[in-house]
This record gives structure tokens, sequence and C-alpha cells, in this order.
């Protein structure tokens, strides 16, 4: 992993609930990331509303759940 990658959050759709999966992130400027797989991506079991190898604009958000600001991708951007 290299220091311009970060742990970015991406909303999964088609679920009962409200989730959002972590996964990396590649910095390509200023909160925009080109979004990278897990290691155990399957895309017939997850539907990621931003798909690996999207650049998507994050902003940071207040996790509850994690007790800090976190990087939840907004929007897929071109660049």
């Amino acid at each position: 992993m290299t220091t311009n990658t970060f742990t970015i959050y991406i909303k999964l759709l088609d679920e009962n609930v409200f989730v959002r999966r972590p996964t990396q992130g590649k910095l390509i400027k200023d909160m925009v990331f080109e979004v990278l797989p897990t290691d155990n991506y399957d895309p017939d079991d997850e539907h990621w509303e931003f798909l690996p190898g999207k650049i998507v604009r994050c902003g940071k958000e207040y996790s509850n759940n994690l007790g800090e600001e976190i990087f939840v991708a907004i929007e897929e951007v071109d660049v």
C-alpha cells in the first residue's frame, strides 16, 4: 500500500439497510480518489454505488461507530 492510498467508504445499493463498504482509494488530488476493489470484491454479491476504477469526490463525515471522521464517496467526477 502506498502513502497516497486511504480508506474511503462506498454506499452499497440494493441492501435492506443503509450500508457503506470500506475500501481503498488512491488519492488523485484534494478529496478526489480512484476507487480500488477490496481483496474479496464480488460485483454479483455487492452492488457498489461507485465501482472500482471510477474516480470519485469524497466528503468528510463523522462516524459515530468509528468515533472519527471518514472519507465518504459522494459523486463521480472526471479528472
